[in-house]
């Protein structure tokens, strides 16, 4: 991306996102730093995607917010809904994209010197984007597709007017709104139509290859009407996946507490995980034995007695001893930074890797200029 576009469109976008208190300061970092590796491709559609997914997903957050913040409650007991997002949850959803920009801006530029230098052997790849085109791209695109596709779900859906259904469940039980793989039609929805918006982007400013490039050094095979169908709905479709992938594994691996006073859940700040009553109490622990607090620091800050509840220490809540928090369902194995991430990498990786059966084109040409 040329400098006289990327370092003013670098400049807003990290000035809309502190203005309008999106990111914490170690995420505008991250931000910063996300831009530049995306603004050093020389195509503009990857930083292209990466606003239109910052800026679509921002106002999807922002829909209805403060219905949404009475919906759920957050870890410290206040209302829920999406606090600023920090540096873990910027790299979570961008992290494979910024590398993958940064790998194919070194091919183009690669191929690019060797058009220019006649001693050098013809380059393996096209400097515009043809169908049968390279993978690395592919990644790039998938990446924001699924990531928007679950901002989407997960902000949009939880206003659905019925209760979500879990989706790792094999009835597909009715779970509380918030609940880590709790699915709706709205939800899934809105899913589509964060993976329609990034790939509309994606169709507008990708230079493929067309009848005028053919002849020119580095070009390629021109596109049909069909194979620009065929690849969009391919990756809209690829991008809806994505959140459904995102459910299955917070469904299975990542823990959902309930409040058990409201029936709502509890989400942890910035995508972390929540504590129940033995993490606090294992907390409170860790936390005496290193300072030395004395046993009424400790009654100070748990402000109540415990006892084994089914073989499992609980904090009363009302006078009682009843748990203040309960597990709604999951192993408590990912947080939702580790979720996402992981969906994140699974998608970017499956579609190029179906993309390569599709175009017959090697894997391994993601690391080949």
């Amino acid at each position: 991306m040329k400098p006289i576009y990327a370092v003013p469109a670098t400049a807003a976008l990290i000035y809309r996102a502190w203005s309008k208190k999106s990111l914490t300061p170690s995420g505008l970092l991250a931000a910063f730093l996300t831009a530049v590796a995306h603004a050093y491709h020389p195509w503009n559609l990857p930083f292209v995607l990466l606003c239109v997914f910052f800026l679509a997903g921002t106002r999807a957050t922002h829909v209805k917010e403060e219905v949404k913040a009475k919906l759920t409650v957050r870890a410290k007991g206040t209302s829920g809904g999406e606090g600023p997002r920090t540096h873990i949850q910027v790299l979570a959803n961008s992290l494979m994209a910024s590398i993958f920009s940064i790998m194919h801006a070194n091919q183009l530029r690669a191929r690019e010197a060797a058009l220019a230098d006649p001693a050098s052997p013809d380059p393996r790849g096209t400097i515009c984007f043809s169908w049968g085109g390279d993978l690395l791209l592919v990644g790039i695109v998938a990446n924001y597709a699924a990531v928007a596709a679950d901002t989407f779900s997960s902000e949009l859906g939880i206003l659905a007017k019925g209760d979500p259904r879990l989706i790792t469940s094999w009835n597909l039980r009715k779970v509380p709104r918030g609940t880590n793989g709790g699915v709706t039609l709205l939800g899934l929805g809105a899913g589509l139509l964060g993976s329609l918006i990034i790939i509309s982007a994606t169709m507008m400013f990708l230079p493929s290859c067309n009848s005028s490039t053919t002849s020119m050094p580095g070009g390629g095979q021109p596109w049909t009407v069909q194979q620009r169908r065929d690849f969009m709905s391919f990756m809209v479709v690829w991008g809806l996946l994505g959140s459904v992938l995102d459910s299955v594994l917070g469904g299975l691996f990542q823990r959902s507490v309930k409040d058990a006073r409201t029936g709502k859940i509890v989400e942890g700040e910035g995508g972390v995980r929540v504590l129940v009553s033995e993490d606090e109490d294992e907390r409170i622990r860790l936390s005496k034995e290193q300072t030395g607090s004395s046993a009424s620091g400790t009654d100070k800050t748990s402000g109540v007695q415990q006892r084994k509840t089914g073989g499992k220490s609980s904090e009363p809540s009302f006078g009682d001893e009843l748990p203040s928090r309960i597990v709604e369902n999951g192993w408590d194995v990912l947080d939702n930074n580790d979720v996402n991430f992981i969906m994140a990498v699974v998608m970017s990786v499956g579609a190029m890797a179906v993309m390569s059966w599709r175009w017959g084109i090697p894997v391994l040409d993601i690391l080949t200029p």
